[in-house]
């Protein structure tokens, strides 16, 4: 009973959770690596191919679909940075999640056909980058005023937890 009330204590617990945190986003950031190599050599091979035939329509949808692959190529490389900044600093940095959102935005307005006849998703496309752009110039211009809340591991808190029975009791 007493191990099973050290593993639940909050110390050990809180180590335990921010130790798997770590290794999981360890493991997704090699598992997105992955998979931001294969998409270059395709898109390297890709337009390495379209380069080598005459009849590439480049103006058109060929263009279209290389901004697309590029963009998210570089949507994957800010999601690569999101994982990376948060192992080194124990936190989510908001300011690059809304810039990876309106990277997304952005590569969605690139390549939309042409002649596109839908006014909804247009309007809706750019009332989502109006929202992204104010959160961002919200998070960025609170950012500046003052420093992030936690920089570090799960520390424990000074004060006991009323959950916890003291040491020798036993709740029943």
């Amino acid at each position: 009973m007493k191990r099973l009330r050290r593993v639940w204590n909050d110390v050990q617990f809180l180590e335990f959770m921010d130790r798997g945190e770590q290794q999981l986003a360890k493991v997704l950031s090699l598992v997105l690596l992955v998979v931001m190599v294969a998409g270059t050599l395709q898109l390297i091979w890709q337009v390495g191919w379209a380069l080598t035939t005459p009849s590439t329509p480049w103006m058109s949808s060929r263009l279209n679909q290389v901004l697309g692959d590029l963009l998210t190529l570089m949507i994957a490389l800010e999601v690569l940075q999101n994982i990376t900044s948060y192992l080194r600093r124990h936190v989510v940095q908001i300011e690059l999640v809304l810039l990876t959102a309106m990277t997304a935005v952005a590569r969605k307005v690139i390549v939309l056909p042409h002649g596109n006849n839908q006014p909804e998703l247009l309007a809706g496309l750019g009332l989502a980058v109006l929202a992204l752009g104010g959160a961002f110039w919200l998070v960025r211009t609170v950012n500046l005023r003052q420093p992030a809340a936690r920089t570090g591991p799960a520390k424990r808190s000074p004060e006991p937890d009323p959950l916890t029975p003291p040491d020798g009791a036993d709740r029943r």
